[in-house]
């Protein structure tokens, strides 16, 4: 495995192994569907059962009534209650603790270990959003896109555009950069209601006479040359025609491919250029009939020297 390759490795196990900050209560912005305990002295109506803010952002308490909630940090809606109690009770005293967070979900989906919706609980990067979700899978592709409501702002990223809609801000961001903070701006706060997707890592296939054939996954680039691909598939089989590769590639917009001729034999030899595999493309080495012919006379041979020394034996 080459140094990018294990580097990758390892930050997608860090991010999977990350985890978030602890909730800072005192700056968490409080919205619909948070649950809050209340404890305020004189007023034994108030239980310590949870109070829901209702989709119109507001606690129905008993005694003091409907207060605005939704907006305000629990210092904030602290100082509102007592300014309430205040008419009621001579030096009311409050206490405000948050029991489920409610009001903050953004949606993780893709290539992450639990995808679902996940609640932000107050300000969250990127990474940290990632790492709710449970960290990188390996199959993990090489950006991450992201989605925005377009009422709710602008994605900070130099490649932020509307999506065809128009209802929606998207942005994507590379993961290799990302992971190895060469751009620590790309780590942006993530805001309710984001939709984060993690798309499978593209991948190429090697097929044919190869020691292990099959998919390649591309989890850091967006090529592979074909000297690569035949490396990780262990290299070229004992029967294998070289000389005679093939890349297979997609014909933009058809099911059909192309045939790309490619002598492998004289790139291993540096006498002709390795060819630059894209996603889908499938490299197929043939197998040599003529090898073929040889292997299975020499297998023929080896039976027949053993089934002699066998008879021999009795």
């Amino acid at each position: 495995m080459n140094k990018i390759a294990i580097g990758l490795a390892a930050a997608l196990m860090a991010c999977a192994q990350a985890q978030p900050k602890p909730v800072d209560t005192h700056d968490y912005v409080l919205g619909p569907d948070d649950q809050l305990k209340i404890w305020a002295l004189g007023f034994e109506e108030i239980t310590d059962k949870p109070y829901r803010v209702d989709p119109g952002g507001f606690l129905d308490l008993p005694t003091v009534g409907r207060v605005p909630a939704a907006g305000l940090t629990l210092s904030q809606l602290q100082t509102s209650l007592v300014e309430r109690m205040k008419r009621l009770v001579r030096q009311p005293q409050v206490s405000i603790d948050i029991v489920d967070y409610g009001s903050q979900p953004v949606t993780v989906m893709g290539a992450v270990n639990q995808s679902g919706v996940h609640q932000l609980q107050g300000n969250k990067r990127l990474m940290e959003v990632v790492a709710l979700a449970g960290g990188l899978r390996a199959d993990a592709g090489s950006t991450i896109n992201i989605a925005r409501e377009k009422d709710r702002g602008e994605i900070p990223l130099p490649n932020a555009k509307l999506d065809p809609t128009g209802k929606y801000m998207v942005a994507d961001v590379k993961i290799p950069e990302l992971l190895a903070a060469r751009n620590p701006a790309d780590n942006i706060v993530i805001q309710p209601h984001d939709v984060i997707t993690v798309p499978l890592a593209e991948r190429v296939s090697v097929i044919g006479d190869v020691k292990k054939p099959g998919p390649i996954m591309m989890t850091n680039r967006p090529s592979i040359s074909a000297l690569e691909a035949l490396a990780m598939a262990e290299g070229l089989g004992p029967q294998s025609q070289e000389q005679n590769a093939k890349v297979l590639r997609l014909v933009p917009g058809s099911t059909g491919r192309r045939e790309i001729p490619v002598d492998l034999r004289k790139v291993q030899a540096g006498k002709a250029e390795d060819i630059a595999l894209r996603a889908d493309d499938i490299l197929f080495v043939p197998t040599s009939m003529p090898k073929r012919a040889g292997v299975k006379a020499a297998e023929a041979a080896l039976s027949a020297v053993v089934g002699v020394a066998v008879w021999r034996t009795f």
